[in-house]
């Protein structure tokens, strides 16, 4: 794609990336009934920006945001063999730009950052419906590892 320009997050683009929060969330909201009603945010964008265990990473084209994704570091599970891992988030690309692989380049990023911190996992989670999103990841090497369930108590 002509003009893609991948750049770290900075504060000045906090209105982009808080529209882009809402429409994941949107997005999110057939899968997961149980998010609770508007107004909600899933991320603390300003700190996470300026967070130096966390990369916020943008694709622009032409000046204006296109996608976005953050690296957390997390800590990992006691009996594991790392201790902590990168935790991939905030994975958004508009409708019109999906198909041309930016979220693929915004992940490589992150995987060289978690690289950068001598770490040698990254996980994400995604809803086991949204299989848009599980054949992007799959395009970037993940694959499924744990399937997360719950039920509802009346009550």
């Amino acid at each position: 794609m002509d003009s893609l320009l991948l750049r770290d997050a900075v504060l000045e683009d906090l209105p982009i990336l808080k529209e882009f929060e809402q429409e994941i969330i949107k997005a999110e909201r057939p899968f997961d009934p149980t998010i609770r009603p508007d107004p909600i945010n899933y991320y603390d964008l300003a700190d996470y920006v300026e967070r130096e265990d966390v990369k916020v990473v943008v694709a622009e084209v032409q000046g204006k945001l296109v996608a976005s994704g953050y690296a957390l570091r997390k800590k990992a599970r006691h009996y594991l063999d790392h201790e902590d891992y990168a935790y991939l988030g905030y994975m958004y690309t508009k409708p019109e730009f999906r198909g041309n692989g930016i979220i693929q380049k915004l992940i490589e990023i992150l995987k060289q950052w978690a690289k950068s911190q001598g770490l040698v996992e990254v996980r994400l989670t995604v809803y086991h419906d949204n299989l848009p999103a599980i054949k992007a990841y799959e395009k970037s090497g993940f694959k499924s590892h744990l399937n997360e369930m719950r039920i509802r108590l009346n009550t």
